[in-house]
């Protein structure tokens, strides 16, 4: 076989991602559980001017209602004991519970806690808090981000708290319910200024329509995906527990791509375009670029989505 996984993620080598986001990331986790939780609020604030966050499904909040509900029934002073719990990754009740969720309903925690917060039924961060000179200095990095860019730092900001689920042993991940896939009446097609092929189209209309049983099968059987800044999620079955957890209801929009024979009859294609996600409105979508290499049964068996660095790399489709 001429490729193995770490071949095979070195495809169009030239991409640009943006590396400015696990950067910040990183800077944020060095700080204070004090200092991530107000550069959250300051955030939430100061976007909200700009980015519209979207309001959390009612299956979100179920799941997360009574954790919310005992967070209310706290004092003040417990209130930001267990937030600061979150950010420290203790090994509390609330910080277990918190662990086995899926990413959207973390984000509909910490939004449905915000606006706790505005209404004075959860401790606010204390009038007047100051932050770090550290901590100022990475909210003003992530006020220079593209708008794609800065909900990604916030989103896998609060995605990473809680207590670690690597040390839960068995556990059952808790998510929303899969929406079902999109009546064939209502789904969209989409179209890749120089792509024709039918997998990679297949690909984004078929994650358009959340019809992720259909679309697992494009995918090889020892098939992989990577998504931005992680690890290759390896195996059909893990990747269609990614889709189901972490894909519902976002919108691809390819733009352009490339197609390129490599060796042993395999094909390496890569698009541009945006994603717009269910988290936030409409008018903010992220650049992203997906590197896939085909087998020659057309059949996925490697796809990389990057975030990419800048809008004009939507354009840079060299090798």
């Amino acid at each position: 076989m001429p490729f193995t996984l770490d071949t095979a993620r070195g495809i169009f080598p030239n991409t640009l991602t943006a590396d400015v986001v696990p950067a910040t990331i990183a800077r944020f986790e060095q700080l204070s559980a004090e200092d991530q939780l107000a550069l959250i609020w300051f955030a939430y604030l100061e976007m909200g001017k700009s980015i519209t966050i979207a309001a959390p499904g009612a299956a979100n909040m179920v799941l997360a209602e009574d954790a919310l509900n005992q967070i209310k029934a706290m004092s003040p002073m417990e209130q930001s004991q267990a937030m600061c719990d979150l950010a420290n990754r203790s090994d509390t009740p609330i910080c277990r519970t918190y662990a086995v969720w899926s990413p959207n309903i973390k984000l509909g925690f910490w939004y449905r806690l915000g606006e706790f917060m505005e209404q004075g039924l959860v401790a606010p961060i204390p009038e007047g808090y100051k932050l770090s000179a550290n901590a100022s200095a990475v909210l003003a990095a992530i006020q220079g981000l593209e708008s794609g860019q800065q909900i990604t730092v916030l989103r896998n900001s609060v995605v990473g708290m809680g207590y670690d689920p690597n040390k839960l042993g068995d556990f059952k991940r808790v998510s929303e319910p899969v929406v079902p896939p999109q009546d064939m009446s209502q789904r969209t097609k989409v179209s890749i200024e120089g792509v024709d092929n039918p997998t990679v189209i297949s690909y984004m209309n078929l994650l358009n329509a959340n019809d992720f049983d259909n679309l697992i099968e494009l995918f090889a059987p020892d098939g992989a995906l990577q998504p931005p800044f992680q690890r290759p999620i390896v195996g059909k079955d893990a990747v269609l527990k990614f889709f189901r957890e972490e894909c519902q209801n976002l919108k691809l929009m390819p733009e352009r791509g490339v197609v390129e024979p490599a060796d042993d009859g395999y094909t390496q294609i890569k698009v541009t375009g945006k994603v717009q996600t269910p988290w936030f409105s409409a008018n903010i979508g992220m650049n992203m670029a997906w590197r896939f290499l085909l087998s020659p049964d057309n059949k996925i068996y490697f796809v990389a989505i990057d975030l990419l660095a800048s809008p004009k790399e939507l354009l840079n489709l060299a090798r």
